[in-house]
């Protein structure tokens, strides 16, 4: 049973729900590797930097076509199902949500900014934070006609690139698409420097992601997943509530038609011999393909725990799920120790094959601890201490080993 004014205990969590968010997870730091080791650069344009032959070629292109954009798509997606189920579970106790909810994203704020300025300018939560103002007052709203406004915002910034590419001589963005050698060398140095040295390339590149980037590009982008998530949610496509026979539709034309996308960006971008005049249109075939694949994955993990439900695989990755904040941040601590001169001062030296393995390295650290925690407390240290703060009580943090 819950507390009449605490948050859910996990016996009344959604399993399904808690393996794909642990899904999310684990596959968002396929792509954040590649930040986290080498300059900001390769996340948009791979052959900026680093070798991009052989086995190094391959890991970027199953990262591209399988992982960039998918995890962190549904990673939003439950996020906004977040939304509901936390507004749902205190509405039930007779409680108002709302200001709870301005408290708990409020907190999820002051996280993000301090993760963003302390640890590493790639913070999410931040923009999570602030698009859950917005799109809270929409809660109650029919799934469809939330589908419908998720689908329209996420089309201004993708409209708002398109006529950009059209618009501009290539040459305006030639300089940040292959930065000059001298300002990647700068930044690789940055970051293999001690940790206040690194605040001269991490708090510009955090404030710009947080103010003209939010507003030109992320506010849409998240708001409108998050919109498709409370949708998906109310749908109870992402709580293994569907029928099997929808799940496998949902993977094979998710699968097709977004596998289809983002095949045809790379031959694109390919073909183009990577040209600034290409860059901003290339990015369209994989921000479109993203949600469909997306979608694959949620049939695919929903039947996995439906033929599975207690084998030690969905347990592992639900237990990562349930200590997903925990986990994100551990997951940068971890990274930046390794690339950064506070650390072991790597950054910018290992290829992307070797990044794969750290993140492999990074896994087998997170999903046995993740189990491990949960077997005596009930959250993750950051999710207690996020309640704690979100409901201005403590909570109780140790397991019951009485009651399972």
């Amino acid at each position: 049973m819950s507390s009449e004014n605490g948050p859910m205990s996990p016996s009344e969590r959604v399993v399904a729900l808690d393996a794909l968010r642990g899904v999310a997870l684990l596959g968002i730091l396929v792509i954040n590797i590649r930040v986290f080791s080498m300059p900001e650069v390769v996340l948009s344009n791979p052959t900026a930097y680093g070798d991009l032959s052989g086995g190094n070629y391959w890991v970027w292109f199953v990262g591209h076509v399988f992982v960039e954009g998918k995890f962190i798509t549904l990673f939003t997606f439950l996020f906004g199902a977040g939304v509901v189920l936390f507004t749902r579970s205190v509405e039930k106790r007779g409680r108002s949500s709302l200001g709870l909810h301005v408290r708990r994203f409020g907190w999820l704020v002051v996280f993000g900014l301090g993760h963003a300025y302390l640890l590493w300018y790639g913070d999410i939560l931040v923009a999570y934070g602030v698009c859950a103002f917005g799109v809270v007052v929409l809660r109650d709203h029919p799934p469809r006609p939330l589908a419908r406004l998720g689908v329209v915002l996420l089309l201004i910034p993708s409209a708002i690139e398109v006529l950009a590419g059209l618009a501009l001589d290539p040459t305006v963005i030639a300089s940040t698409w292959r930065p000059p050698e001298t300002a990647l060398q700068a930044e690789v140095e940055t970051y293999r420097s001690g940790w206040l040295t690194q605040m001269e390339h991490r708090a510009p590149a955090a404030f710009q992601r947080q103010t003209s980037g939010f507003l030109g590009y992320t506010v849409f982008r998240v708001s409108g997943s998050m919109l498709l998530g409370m949708a998906l949610f109310r749908w109870g496509v992402l709580t293994n509530d569907r029928p099997s026979q929808f799940y496998r539709r949902l993977i094979g034309i998710g699968a097709i038609s977004g596998l289809s996308l983002v095949l045809a960006g790379v031959w694109y971008i390919q073909a183009s011999d990577w040209s600034a005049g290409a860059a901003l249109f290339w990015r369209q075939f994989n921000y479109w393909g993203s949600l469909p694949l997306a979608g694959a994955y949620v049939g695919a993990v929903m039947l996995y725990c439906r033929w599975r439900p207690e084998s030690a695989t969905v347990l592992a990755l639900a237990a990562v799920g349930r200590t997903a904040f925990s986990n994100y941040l551990l997951q940068t601590v971890l990274a930046t120790s390794i690339f950064y001169g506070h650390g072991l001062g790597l950054f910018g030296q290992v290829t992307r094959v070797q990044a794969l393995g750290i993140v492999v390295a990074i896994w087998a650290v997170q999903i046995p601890l993740s189990v491990l925690w949960l077997r005596y407390f009930r959250f993750g240290p950051i999710e207690w201490l996020w309640r704690v703060l979100t409901y201005r009580s403590r909570q109780p943090f140790r397991l019951d080993r009485t009651v399972r």
